[in-house]
């Protein structure tokens, strides 16, 4: 079996992170953000992993050569020239999709982070014989996206209402597809929507269908949901009985801490808290509902709360850095500054505090 990754865009709801990788390389939860994509692919079988991809290959492919190896899984990039939407990749990388095997191929949107119950999905697109499948969650508010009305004991879909004024489900589309070799004969090779051009057409004919997926489910593309999600896929751990959670008296709830993190005396970390590679937290830290990437060092003291602290930044002692604050690669935060929401770009030393959200040059 073979999958597609929209990997696309540049990120830009997530910089100042994505101005040091491309945002499917950003880390999520200890690792990048793809790699969870391609490791849930792996295990159900799939062999090959086509990237689509319009910014910065040659940083994505370096990266991905080494897990080719650990995880025994081609992957291979299909670039485009100009953005082609999401579903002109598909047209793009058509002969990358098809080979004689005619088996269903899958389509996940890289920012998309759940439990991807593909084996079920499968499982669910062979038993209705349909074209194309695509996996729904249900979400409270669905007057804020488009939301997929089906029938519901088939799980066939009627028709798409695109931020609905009034009720008409709670259904909206996940982003994760598994699609028949012909559906590529709907796309052309130009800019595309696959889920307002291509998808209402499928619906139309009876061919498209809706599993409803279990379990958790984020679009992590913006610092706010990422947190949000971070906190889901923990929990989603803590049901699992997971033994990557960290366990002591200086932990509190669902926290991820790389075994190569060094963590001081009298701390307190959690709920909802990731620690990254090398990490250094010194005494006294208090970390909650935030992620520390790799190779950062947190002076004595110091306290942060939902924010994400970039690889490689320094956090100084007594200092407080709290509500949505973003560091970039490489920031430097003195001892004792306050940093409320503030957005700091890479390789910055920050030595006044800053007192409300504001994007730090």
């Amino acid at each position: 079996m073979k999958a597609l990754i929209l990997v696309g865009g540049f990120g830009t709801r997530l910089r100042p992170l994505t101005l040091s990788v491309p945002k499917p390389l950003v880390d999520f939860a200890n690792k990048p953000m793809i790699l969870h994509q391609i490791e849930a692919l792996k295990a159900i079988g799939v062999t090959e992993v086509v990237l689509a991809i319009n910014y910065q290959p040659e940083v994505m492919l370096n990266f991905l050569k080494d897990f080719e190896a650990k995880l025994e899984i081609k992957i291979t990039c299909s670039q485009e020239t100009e953005p082609l939407g999401t579903a002109g990749p598909l047209a793009l990388a058509r002969d990358k999709l098809i080979d004689e095997s005619g088996e269903p191929f899958f389509v996940l949107n890289s920012d998309v982070i759940s439990e991807y119950p593909l084996k079920e999905m499968i499982e669910f697109h062979k038993s209705h014989g349909g074209e194309a499948s695509i996996m729904v969650t249900k979400v409270d508010e669905p007057s804020k996206y488009g939301v997929v009305v089906t029938e519901e004991s088939t799980g066939k879909v009627e028709r798409f209402v695109e931020k609905p004024k009034l009720f008409v489900g709670n259904k909206i589309n996940a982003g994760i597809y598994l699609l028949n070799p012909s559906v590529l004969d709907r796309i052309q090779l130009r800019p595309t929507s696959i889920e307002k051009e291509i998808f209402p057409k499928i619906a139309a004919e009876g061919k498209l269908y809706a599993m409803v997926l279990p379990g958790f489910w984020m679009d992590i593309g913006q610092p706010k949901d990422y947190i949000t999600g971070l906190r889901l896929y923990l929990d989603s751990l803590r049901k699992k009985a997971s033994p990557k959670l960290a366990t002591g008296t200086h932990i509190i709830g669902n926290v991820l801490v790389d075994e190569s993190a060094k963590i001081g005396e009298g701390c307190l970390i959690g709920p909802d808290v990731a620690i990254g590679p090398g990490c250094v937290v010194e005494s006294g830290v208090r970390l909650s509902c935030c992620t520390v990437m790799r190779g950062v060092r947190i002076k004595k003291h110091a306290c942060i709360s939902s924010s994400i602290i970039g690889w490689h930044s320094t956090v100084g002692q007594w200092a407080r850095v709290e509500n949505m604050t973003i560091l970039g690669e490489d920031v430097h935060v003195c001892d004792e500054i306050y940093s409320n929401g503030g957005v700091v770009l890479p390789h910055k030393e920050i030595k006044s505090s800053i007192l409300k959200p504001e994007i730090v040059m």
